[in-house]
């Protein structure tokens, strides 16, 4: 196997969680997430119990930063345990 670097495995994954998260706080914002989260909870067969809270610009940047350092954690403890286990 081949070692990788942390530091680059956690900006990927940061970054997508990051971008997925604002994906999210803008359909939010646009109104589109309700019927969507409807729409893929039914695929699953399961009703909705949840209910959305209006748009907060505050919440969303908040969502996004913590998602995103949340995703960069997770990243780096994956390629150090990678590399940990990869053949030299």
């Amino acid at each position: 196997m081949k070692k990788i670097n942390p530091g680059e495995v956690g900006l990927a994954l940061g970054g997508l969680l990051a971008v997925w998260h604002a994906v999210w706080a803008l359909l939010v914002m646009l109104g589109f997430a309700k019927p969507l989260l409807d729409f893929i909870l039914s695929l699953h067969f399961l009703s909705n119990p949840y209910q959305l809270m209006p748009f907060n610009l505050m919440t969303a940047v908040t969502l996004v930063v913590v998602t995103g350092v949340m995703g960069y954690i997770m990243g780096l403890v994956f390629g150090v345990l990678w590399n940990s286990v990869a053949k030299k």
